[in-house]
């Protein structure tokens, strides 16, 4: 007597863990990408290993074979937000004038870090809100095209307001931590704080008396 064909419906599914690609590292990438989307719709404190490993399909197990813990997971997509950050700020500054001085770079790098903030909420609190040391800002992975990441954008925006005069050498050292402070304070009461249900053109305004004020901030003397 024949078999009767299998319903496709009934046919016994395939287990990602045992898939030949998870053998040779697309576990790894899998366990990332999943965890970047998780923490772009839902924010970093979403992202688990517990909920990751279900979604993904494997044990707990596989997936400590390839990260130490949570935090080693997370890292990755802080390098890749930071990353894609970076790239943002590459193109920002590509497209200021070839004249253009430190003031307009220093200008072009603040309001982009506003907006990915603004755009991508989720991914933006990943990448600046996680715990990390400060050595890591300088780290490849989080750079863009140009080699810089977004720490090393604002270094760079900086010396070259040391270089064009506008920005005193005695006053360079440490400038980075104000400029800084002032668009990540403003990004979090965009995305997180009482300027979240703000109208846009309202936070536009904002945005740009934010960063007005913290380029000249940095030229006078404490």
């Amino acid at each position: 007597m024949p078999t009767p064909p299998i319903d496709p419906a009934d046919a016994p599914r395939e287990n990602p863990a045992t898939r030949e690609g998870y053998h040779h590292g697309d576990l790894r990438a899998a366990l990332i990408d999943q965890a970047e989307a998780v923490a772009r719709t839902k924010g970093p404190e979403a992202v688990t290993m517990r909920a990751l490993t279900r979604q993904v399909g494997v044990s707990a197990n596989a997936a400590y074979r390839h990260f130490a813990d949570r935090a080693a997971l997370v890292q990755e997509v802080t390098f890749r937000a930071q990353a894609a950050m970076a790239r943002a700020m590459d193109a920002a500054r590509a497209d200021l004038p070839a004249q253009a001085d430190g003031a307009a770079h220093l200008t072009a790098v603040g309001r982009t870090y506003i907006e990915a903030a603004r755009a991508e909420p989720g991914l933006f609190r990943t990448a600046f809100t996680e715990p990390a040391d400060l050595e890591l800002s300088a780290d490849p992975r989080a750079a863009g095209d140009s080699g810089l990441t977004p720490f090393l954008h604002l270094a760079d925006a900086l010396d070259r307001m040391v270089a064009d005069g506008s920005l005193a050498a005695e006053l360079r050292e440490g400038a980075e931590a104000p400029c800084w402070s002032a668009v990540h304070g403003f990004s979090m009461l965009v995305v997180s704080g009482p300027l979240r249900s703000a109208p846009a053109e309202v936070v536009d305004a904002l945005v740009a008396r934010t960063v007005a004020t913290a380029v000249l901030g940095i030229t006078q003397a404490p």
